[in-house]
């Protein structure tokens, strides 16, 4: 008798252990489909310029894109600060930058020779004057990603005078009349600050309406795209493009 209790009890734990494993595999099965609906539902969610990673990467990822996101208050309201305190001095007061440099380089050094002229007397240690020195490394990076960046520019500029992409002409011509347009309303350094001010309140803003923002992205891209293509059919389909030189075989 119990033997046959003990079986009856092994038999009722493999049956338990059983249903329990059955339950775990449909609870994880159901997790990933589950999963897998809402990596669908967000990769079907348009997102402006085309964009699949987080406003953070598409940034860069690093401390630039910390500054722009306000991942850290102090820096990027120093950096929006000096950059108002710096169109403030040199466009509204209409502070000369030579003379800036010129005043500040007085200040500091008639401070520093009076401080190490007065230690002698009063008792107390002169003041302790860096040795600056820039680095190569740093410049050489900077000089090779410039040296990039330029040689990419010309590339697709002669790629666009070629006349094979007339949409990307198109909208080079475009900007570059924009461009024009607010130069000619403000100088560079508003310019500047400008873009700076954009970049410090934009993307943060951005980050934080992005749902909205790429709801209403995708409607007018719709419509940008109708009037193209009503574009396209009466009037661009009509001119005739470069159509690159193939080398003729010799016979």
């Amino acid at each position: 008798m119990a033997d046959h209790q003990k079986e009856e009890d092994k038999r009722e734990e493999s049956l338990m252990e059983k249903l329990a494993d059955k339950n775990h595999d449909n609870d994880s099965s159901s997790s990933d489909d589950e999963d897998e609906k809402k990596s669908s539902i967000k990769s079907k969610v348009y997102r402006l310029f085309g964009r699949e990673k987080p406003v953070h990467k598409a940034l860069g990822g690093g401390k630039l894109a910390d500054v722009f996101l306000w991942r850290d208050k102090k820096v990027s309201a120093g950096v929006l600060g000096g950059a108002t305190a710096i169109w403030v001095l040199f466009d509204v007061l209409e502070y000369n930058l030579l003379t800036l440099v010129c005043h500040g380089l007085i200040l500091a050094l008639a401070i520093l020779f009076l401080w190490s002229n007065a230690s002698t007397f009063i008792n107390k240690s002169p003041p302790r004057i860096p040795d600056v020195n820039i680095p190569e490394k740093p410049v050489l990076k900077f000089a090779s990603a410039l040296r990039i960046e330029i040689n990419h520019v010309f590339s697709t500029l002669r790629e666009i005078a070629s006349g094979r992409d007339l949409k990307k002409f198109l909208s080079v011509i475009a900007g570059l009349g924009v461009l024009s347009i607010i130069g000619s309303c403000c100088d560079f350094l508003t310019l500047v600050y400008t873009i700076t001010v954009l970049l410090c309140t934009v993307p943060v803003l951005y980050e934080k309406y992005e749902d909205k923002v790429d709801s209403f992205a995708e409607k007018a891209m719709v419509k940008l795209k109708k009037m193209y293509a009503v574009l396209d059919d009466r009037v661009l389909s009509k001119i005739p493009r470069g159509r690159p030189s193939k080398d003729k075989k010799r016979s």
